[in-house]
């Protein structure tokens, strides 16, 4: 399950704050919701199919004075949508409640023994085992008896747990993220850290193997037996970075705030001579960084598409192999590794199931790794060697856009910086230009209007497709990605060669074909590809440089700022991501929270 976990002890009513901390959490991609509070000597149980909006709705005459509760929003792995299969879920005697992310991958065979012990279950859901394992261990220690049903279960989980007579919300955490938000009075456990940011910037980010417990004057944290302490993070995000800000929706505003999240991911590393500094975040590698041999980039999704960027930008700059695997597909290759490898991670959470997977099984292997994410303290952060943070900030539209941009950022980078200590290349004309970027993103989004006159036109339109040669390539393939996850229309992207053997035969007359056309040295071959889908009666709408010949022969186009080929791909994203949108608003989707999907996707 890749869904949203809260619970909040306290003075206050906990049900309005839990209500409010899980629609902060909406992004996460969700098909049911439920709550539990501690009421006197019983549990208060709500849960329901659909949003959260309506299961609140339905609490309205409810008066639960309660201060402690914890709650969650479900995304079916292990049956279907339902009321019965929504979380959280109780014991046999109804005086347990647990909610649940992640998959306990021996649930059935731990289901078969406590059914042989006499326990009844009521969903189809691998998490239902957890409560009934609290039931069996219970013997006046809730915490005992977590960690005692934890040490039965296999798989990946961030656990919450409620007791009648308990004054606590118990936890553990193994490979799904889980937070805990200090109060005044008052604590928090939550998914993520936008859920509680309206009443704390100080949290902790918790680890793997921790178990423990808040409650409203304290929190306890332990590894095994051992109590520990954890570093409180004061969240550098205000309230309103977490929110709309005003726009419509997150989506708009994301898009928007990318000149900013460059200059971030630029700040620091990059000085006003062109010069590219990481050698601090490196370190860790340092030694290893004159062996280097093989890159292997492995991501997932949008995270995949801005490591193509990175792939050509690597390859061409350090003269080494450099090769991109989807991550699900990557760890389960026979891949033949030598030493002076790199693993190279891309992932906006730091939780992506199957690219954690990779990290950890490259680890054992002895690759050295590096991991580019946002997430600040996510499990990719604190495993890989090196983490190289994009510094996009929270992004709560589940269609990702400014840590694609923020991820090619970090490529560009980090491959200046090898180059200049691997090859003794002279960077500085190449980071002058590097820094130019951002204000070139300026000037692309400041003509949203015409990308919206353009969405106008085509949002009738029923298929899509996308050719680009090279970095386009890769463009194009992230546009048709924003396009079909967020608008539901079909939208496919080719290598522009391609075409020939075989996409050739999709092609009708009159239907959309968007062309990424920023590559100077691959121009010409792509405007061969052009003619051929012209030729077929195909309406061919430009992705082009400014000055570019062909934008006189097409009726739609979008030109970007001049630069050079290597840092194309953050301005030619752009349009392709704001067509994306104004697509699906005129087309009424649900465009923060497109269906079937989730923003964290912390399952395999």
């Amino acid at each position: 399950m890749s869904c949203g976990i809260v619970a909040y002890v306290g003075a206050r009513k906990a049900l309005p704050i839990i209500f409010d901390t899980l629609k902060r959490l909406e992004y996460r991609g969700y098909d049911s919701a439920g709550v539990a509070l501690l009421e006197d000597k019983r549990i208060f149980l709500a849960k329901q199919k659909g949003k959260i909006k309506d299961l609140e709705d339905g609490l309205k005459s409810e008066n639960i004075l309660s201060g402690i509760g914890i709650g969650h929003t479900r995304w079916a792995t292990h049956g279907r949508p339902s009321d019965f299969n929504a979380h959280p879920h109780l014991d046999c005697s109804g005086k347990i409640a647990v909610v649940h992310n992640g998959i306990i991958e021996n649930y059935n065979e731990l289901r078969e023994e406590l059914r042989s012990r006499g326990h009844n279950f009521r969903s189809e859901t691998d998490t239902e085992v957890i409560p009934h394992l609290l039931e069996e261990f219970y013997q006046g220690d809730p915490l005992q008896a977590l960690q005692k049903a934890i040490s039965r279960l296999r798989g990946s989980y961030a656990i919450a747990a409620i007791f009648t007579g308990w004054d606590k919300v118990f936890f553990a955490r193994k490979d799904s993220p889980l937070i805990i938000g200090i109060g005044e009075g008052e604590n928090f456990l939550a998914s993520d850290i936008p859920a509680v940011l309206p009443y704390t910037k100080r949290v902790i980010v918790l680890e793997d193997g921790d178990t423990g417990f808040v409650s409203s004057a304290e929190y306890a944290i332990f590894q095994g037996d051992r109590k520990i302490e954890r570093k409180i993070m004061e969240v550098p995000w205000d309230q309103q970075a977490a929110e709309r800000g005003g726009f419509e929706h997150f989506m708009i505003k994301e898009i928007l705030e990318q000149e900013q999240s460059i200059r971030d991911t630029l700040r620091g590393r990059i000085k006003e001579d062109g010069v590219v500094e990481l050698s601090e975040e490196l370190a860790p590698l340092a030694d290893k960084i004159s062996q280097l041999g093989r890159i292997f980039i492995v991501a997932c999704g949008t995270a995949f598409y801005a490591g193509m960027a990175g792939k050509y930008f690597l390859e061409s700059l350090l003269d080494i192999p450099v090769e991109i695997d989807i991550a699900s597909e990557f760890r389960y290759r026979a891949v033949p590794v030598r030493e002076g490898d790199w693993l190279i991670l891309v992932s906006q959470s730091g939780e992506t199931a199957d690219t954690l997977a990779a990290l950890r099984d490259m680890k054992k292997r002895g690759l050295s790794t590096v991991g580019i994410v946002n997430a600040v303290g996510s499990s990719i952060a604190r495993e890989a060697d090196v983490t190289l943070y994009t510094r996009a900030g929270p992004e709560i539209c589940v269609a990702s856009t400014k840590a694609y941009t923020a991820q090619v950022t970090v490529f560009y980078l980090l491959g200046l910086y090898l180059a200049k200590l691997l090859k003794g290349m002279d960077i500085r004309p190449l980071g002058k230009e590097l820094l130019t970027i951002p204000q070139k993103v300026a000037q692309v989004l400041a003509k949203r209007e015409e990308v919206e006159r353009m969405a106008e036109e085509l949002y009738k339109e029923r298929d899509f497709f996308f050719i680009g040669r090279g970095m386009d390539w890769g463009v194009a393939l992230e546009g048709a990605l924003k396009l079909k996850e967020i608008s539901y229309l079909r939208a496919e992207a080719f290598a522009a060669g391609e075409l020939k053997h075989g996409p050739l035969a999709l092609i009708y007359e009159g239907v959309p074909v968007i062309a990424v056309v920023t590559q100077e040295a691959l121009r010409d071959k792509t405007i061969s590809n052009i003619e051929e889908v012209w030729a077929r009666g195909a309406r061919v709408i430009g992705i082009l440089r400014e000055g570019d010949p062909l934008e006189k022969e097409l009726a739609l186009s979008f030109t970007i700022p001049n630069t050079i080929d290597y840092f194309t791909s953050p301005l030619a994203v752009i349009p392709l991501q704001m067509l994306a949108y104004y697509i699906s608003r005129k087309l009424g989707r649900e465009i923060d929270q497109p269906r079937n999907l989730a923003k964290s996707v912390t399952v395999e």
